[in-house]
């Protein structure tokens, strides 16, 4: 049986996601690493003990085991967390090696990149790397990223073995902006829990959620400048139906999370849209289907995604997704078909294509139909299996040097 060590130093999979820092990349290590230990890899995810009193380790299913590393304060800022890599760094080769070493190291995210940076050479193991957001592809986005962090992706990039991407587009993206890597890129497309979002019963799904008969736009996500609530709350504004919903799911996040929130709630106040806006706090995740079925639309107006798990959730769903057509979205939502993409985030032109599906029932429903279909190409055991290749081929090939 193969050993892996999984990085997630600034988040933890067991955290809520849309809770702080806690978003899509919670979702994907939990459930890609579920379903590689249902797959027989051993697998140790090492996170930062992010509040009092947790438990050392959690076991959380057989071959899935949770360990929490001390490392600074436990409210730390992320934006703070590379003065504690070293730390984070030393708490996990000192559990590894108490515990019989692993055969191979995974890091999520630039920080966990660092940590893995320096435990590939201590324990001469290989380094596989998930990125999930890059700082290049961030600042195309007009998300610019510090120093710090581009000089440290692009030593991570250059001594990991293998490089996991979301999607084509994503590695495309990359290429283009990095050149490419001495190691392997390794296509692994997160899946969707199809047990938990899958088509369901439209009224039943409303009358849980204590909403009308009106039109339903949805939101999820954290609130911060990258995720865009503020442009789904002025696509409400130019739809102009007064008789329209939108839900916003999710909570301020980063250090720019109030100052959106409060770009918010002014787009709300100058468009007198305060009954016809919802804020629901963050929910458990298998329990946003309920919110993905009440809905006519979802809106994922992101200036940059590797992905885009909502979107992916939302159409297994059954429902269509209005989204920007950046990153992983553009191989998400087929346009036209699936739902709509919309160049640069412009909420006239979302509105329009909300508009489209709500007064074409049969749109809706086609576009509900080919959503679904699509979205069952997508399964984290098909992931793992794609992984469990790569881990594979790393073990039994030299490893990438530094330069």
């Amino acid at each position: 049986m193969r050993r892996v060590a999984i990085l997630s130093l600034h988040t933890s999979p067991l955290a809520q996601p849309g809770v702080g820092d806690g978003g899509g990349m919670n979702v994907y290590v939990r459930e890609l690493v579920s379903a590689l230990a249902h797959a027989g890899i051993d697998c140790t995810t090492y996170t930062r003990a992010w509040k009092q009193d947790l438990p050392r380790e959690i076991l959380v299913e057989p071959n899935h085991k949770v360990v929490h590393i001390p490392a600074g304060s436990v409210d730390m800022p992320k934006d703070h967390m590379i003065d504690i890599v070293p730390e984070f760094t030393d708490g996990v080769l000192g559990h590894i090696r108490a515990n019989g070493g692993t055969d191979i190291v995974h890091a999520n995210y630039w920080l966990s990149g660092i940590a893995g940076h320096s435990i590939k050479h201590e324990l001469d193991i290989p380094l596989v790397s998930t990125f999930h957001t890059f700082a290049r592809v961030k600042a195309l986005g007009g998300d610019p990223e510090s120093d710090l962090r581009e000089r440290a992706e692009t030593e991570v990039i250059g001594c990991s073995d293998a490089i996991c991407v979301s999607c084509t587009e994503e590695e495309r993206q990359f290429i283009q902006l990095y050149g490419t890597p001495p190691g392997s890129m390794e296509i692994v497309a997160p899946g969707v829990e199809h047990a938990f979002f899958a088509p369901g019963d439209k009224r039943g799904a409303r009358k849980a959620l204590d909403l009308g008969d009106g039109p339903v736009l949805l939101f999820v996500g954290r609130i911060q400048p990258l995720k865009g609530a503020a442009v789904a709350v002025e696509s409400l504004a130019a739809l102009n139906r007064k008789d329209a919903t939108l839900l916003i799911v999710g909570g301020a996040s980063g250090v720019d999370g109030e100052t959106e929130m409060a770009l918010v709630r002014t787009a709300i106040e100058e468009n007198n849209l305060h009954q016809q806006v919802r804020f629901v706090e963050p929910q458990a995740h298998h329990i946003l289907s309920t919110y993905y079925r009440a809905a006519d639309v979802v809106l994922v107006p992101s200036r940059s995604e590797s992905f885009g798990l909502v979107a992916l959730e939302a159409a297994a769903c059954g429902t269509p997704v209005i989204a920007n057509a950046v990153g992983g979205l553009l191989t998400i939502v087929e346009h036209g078909r699936t739902g709509f993409l919309v160049a640069d985030r412009r909420p006239d032109v979302f509105a329009k294509h909300i508009a489209q599906i709500l007064n074409d029932p049969a749109l809706a429903v086609q576009m509900s139909v080919n959503a679904a279909e699509r979205a069952k190409n997508y399964t984290w055991s098909f992931a793992a299996a794609r992984l469990r290749r790569a881990y594979a081929d790393l073990t039994s090939r030299d490893r990438v040097v530094c330069k």
